[in-house]
């Protein structure tokens, strides 16, 4: 699975379970819905300024969002 892939699925998990709709999360990270449902799905490569904003949107840590995630 790709980075792409496992950040996205990351990032899905971490806005679901704090009950967050996508545009509610795009929203608070001044994002486009649309990018950021394509973040989700791993069809898109995010700056690390958008994963810093996620991660603040979301009220953690850039290290607490790319947890788990590896490079095979």
């Amino acid at each position: 699975m790709t980075i792409e892939k496992q950040l996205g699925m990351r990032i899905r998990y971490l806005r679901t379970s704090q009950y967050l709709s996508i545009e509610d999360l795009a929203l608070q990270a001044e994002v486009n819905k649309n990018y950021l449902s394509d973040l989700e799905r791993g069809t898109r490569n995010p700056s690390l300024k958008v994963i810093s904003r996620i991660a603040k949107a979301l009220k953690i840590s850039v290290s607490e969002l790319t947890k788990g995630i590896e490079e095979f």
